[in-house]
């Protein structure tokens, strides 16, 4: 028996080692038939190729292409064919150079800029340098303004120095110090851009954090961010004449985070004017947290209607510039900016004040509450207790780069609306919105009131206003008497 178990064991061993071999013969034969393994695609490309040349070498690798962006593969294709500014670079990862400002883009922002600078600088608490729009929280947005070392990153690759020493911002010659005219620009930029990421946990701060505190190390480093860099200098925007490049969808890398760093705004392309420089700040920002260009089917960007333009079009004429999902005519874009942010790395803030009037926050007569809104669902309300008399109600927009339009309504005690205020929008210049704060006067008999403060649309989104969508931001309220 032992002789006939030993028998069939081998020819079972025997069996298999024929199938294995039956199986190499067909391995290889497989192997022959499909040819070599495809390229990497930094062999493909070598180096950085724009996208619509990008797409003509490499359609048939579109799907992997997606996947390394983190973007959808339809998307992709129609970045790459029809946005100019698009670009890949030798391993395959989007990234934009953005056209310059016009010279009337320019000329109108540096008209306006000093009036808006005052009024960020009375708005903004610290100096230029110590501002932060929400301190503790473990995202950041640093605005690089005092000049920044810049080497072993995907910039400094393809002919471009390895190390590159960029100077700080400077508009009146002397850089050994900062004027107030320069501090007040820096107040400002960091203001709008606050405005404009107020809806999400993020600092965005003019203080230089911890290198750890921008740089993301792994997938369990939770504290992480972005450097955007404003640049006086002209190592890279002499060669190609744009106003600022980022990375895409690079804020939350779990590796190489530091080599997509950072992201750049060229003064040379923008001017030195705060709204021009803020408005390109919120756009770099915005690639690095996963969003594309909103334009049209004949326009790479779309600079706007009315008062109103979308951040990542072009802003820099309009007043009003908020966060879209591509509600207006002919959008070429429909991706929800705050959706594809939250899955970049940037949750929104959570809500800082009760609904309704069971949970309304409290205030008193004379003192400024502030709040952020930042759910299209949200609503804010207060409560306050008044003698007889006649008293103003106000809700105020930030200061500087508003993006919030508010609707505010007096309550009574029983919870019925007695005003309501809801001020048609505008602008007075490219970089003054009108008409997002809100106000009332009412004489009141004594007793229990609330105050509710809802987020507003103007016009239509189609052509002369926007929705509720992107009217989201920092406001305060406040009751006088009078």
């Amino acid at each position: 028996m032992q002789s006939r178990f030993r028998r069939t064991g081998a020819l079972v061993g025997t069996g298999a080692v024929l199938f294995g071999a039956l199986a190499v013969v067909a391995g290889n034969q497989a192997d022959a038939q499909q040819g070599p393994s495809p390229a990497p695609l930094d062999q493909l490309l070598g180096q950085p190729i724009q996208g619509k040349a990008a797409l003509g070498k490499l359609q048939p690798r579109l799907a992997e292409l997606a996947e390394r962006n983190g973007i959808a593969e339809q998307q992709l294709q129609r970045i790459l064919a029809t946005d100019k500014t698009s670009w890949l670079d030798k391993d395959g990862k989007l990234f934009y150079r953005e056209p310059v400002a016009t010279a009337k883009e320019r000329s109108a922002g540096a008209a306006v800029a000093p009036k808006v600078s005052k009024q960020a600088a009375s708005a903004a608490v610290g100096p230029a340098f110590e501002l932060h729009s929400k301190p503790g929280s473990n995202r950041v947005i640093y605005l690089d303004f005092d000049g920044h070392t810049i080497s072993g990153t995907a910039w400094n690759t393809n002919g471009k120095p390895a190390t590159v020493n960029i100077t700080a911002y400077d508009t009146d010659g002397n850089t050994s110090n900062w004027s107030t005219a320069e501090q007040d620009v820096v107040r400002d930029v960091w203001a709008r851009v606050a405005e404009d990421y107020a809806p999400f946990d993020v600092d965005v701060t003019t203080q230089a954090p911890a290198e750890s505190a921008i740089t993301r190390s792994n997938s369990s480093d939770q504290q992480y961010g972005t450097r955007v860099v404003i640049d006086p200098t002209t190592w890279y925007q002499s060669g190609c004449s744009c106003g600022g490049v980022a990375y895409v969808g690079v804020y939350d890398n779990t590796s190489q985070h530091s080599y997509y760093q950072p992201a750049l705004v060229f003064t040379k392309g923008v001017g030195t004017g705060a709204k021009n420089i803020a408005e390109a700040a919120s756009h770099e920002a915005g690639h690095n947290v996963g969003l594309s260009h909103d334009g049209t089917s004949s326009v790479g960007y779309y600079s706007g209607h009315g008062a109103w333009a979308p951040i990542m079009g072009v802003g820099y004429s309009k007043a009003i510039s908020q966060w879209s999902k591509g509600e207006y005519t002919d959008a070429n874009n429909k991706e929800d900016d705050f959706a594809v942010v939250g899955q970049n790395g940037l949750a929104l803030r959570a809500d800082d004040h009760g609904n309704g009037t069971t949970d309304a926050t409290a205030i008193t007569l004379g003192a400024t509450t502030s709040g952020v809104y930042a759910s299209d669902s949200d609503v804010d309300t207060f409560r306050i207790d008044l003698s007889a008399g006649t008293f103003t109600f106000a809700a105020n927009s930030a200061a500087s780069g508003a993006d919030l339009d508010i609707k505010l309504q007096l309550l009574n005690s029983a919870g019925s609306v007695v005003a309501t205020a809801d001020p048609a929008a505008g602008q007075s210049n490219s970089a003054t919105p009108t008409g997002l704060s809100a106000s009332l006067q009412q004489q009141v008999a004594a007793g229990r009131y609330y105050l509710r403060v809802e987020n507003t649309g103007y016009g239509s989104p189609l052509n002369t206003g926007y929705s509720t969508y992107g009217s989201r931001g920092a406001y305060t309220v406040r009751v006088t008497a009078g």
